[in-house]
């Protein structure tokens, strides 16, 4: 992928950027074909046991899918730039490497040493609650989700949510259409804002809307490993 900069523009204006059909047909077919096969997950989690809203989704094992390890490990080094500058804005000291397993290298350190890429299904009545896939200590500040399935053929609903907090005032929602194949890279935890003043931290959380009817699929790929 080779246009980085809009995207490394949107992430600042909005914290989020959309790709448009970065995954072919076939890959997402894939990676929904091999969501039965345990072999390949550490871990299944109920979202509806933990009050996480209601569907299910799989943590990856290592070693990842080579699709998702590719993603991993080109990604990064492009946002760990912005990463870099966000830290400077927020007068925030750490500075992220420049190669994804110089950062996992990292992770290791704090006792994260478990994969976080993942893949959930939902249902219909299946959603999301707001939240943050922080895991730890060491966290990188953007993710990407990867839409498996086609709004209007597969499912209706289930729109990618994200909403930020504004100091003293209501928070911004934003809904991100997507269709088969594409990614949205959005903020982890929170990105600048700037005000009169400077810079300040503007806190985002991100969700799933209600799935009217059909199944949907998604991968989230996150760059820091968990406890």
């Amino acid at each position: 992928m080779k246009e980085w900069q809009p995207i490394r523009e949107s992430l600042d204006n909005t914290g989020f950027a959309k790709i448009k059909g970065f995954l072919s047909s076939r890959e997402c077919d894939e990676l929904i074909k091999a969501y039965p096969d345990n072999r390949l997950y550490r871990n299944t989690i109920d979202m509806k046991r933990y009050r996480f809203g209601e569907g299910q989704y799989k943590y990856f094992n290592y070693p990842l899918p080579a699709l998702i390890q590719k993603i991993r490990e080109e990604f990064y080094p492009e946002l760990a730039i912005l990463a870099n500058q966000w830290n400077e804005k927020l007068g925030i000291k750490e500075r992220y490497p420049s190669a994804h397993a110089e950062f996992i290298e990292q992770c290791k350190k704090y006792n994260q040493l478990r994969p976080t890429p993942l893949i959930l299904k939902y249902e219909a009545g299946g959603f999301n609650t707001l939240h943050q896939d922080l895991y730890g200590d060491v966290y990188f500040p953007f993710q990407v989700v990867f839409l498996l399935t086609e709004p209007g053929v597969d499912h209706e609903g289930g729109e990618f949510v994200l909403t930020e907090q504004v100091p003293r005032a209501q928070s911004i929602a934003r809904v991100v259409q997507a269709n088969k194949g594409d990614g949205v890279i959005f903020t982890t935890n929170f990105r600048p804002v700037k005000s009169m003043k400077g810079y300040y931290r503007g806190k985002l959380k991100h969700g799933v809307s209600m799935v009217l009817s059909g199944r949907r699929y998604a991968v989230g790929v996150i760059f820091h490993d968990g406890k």
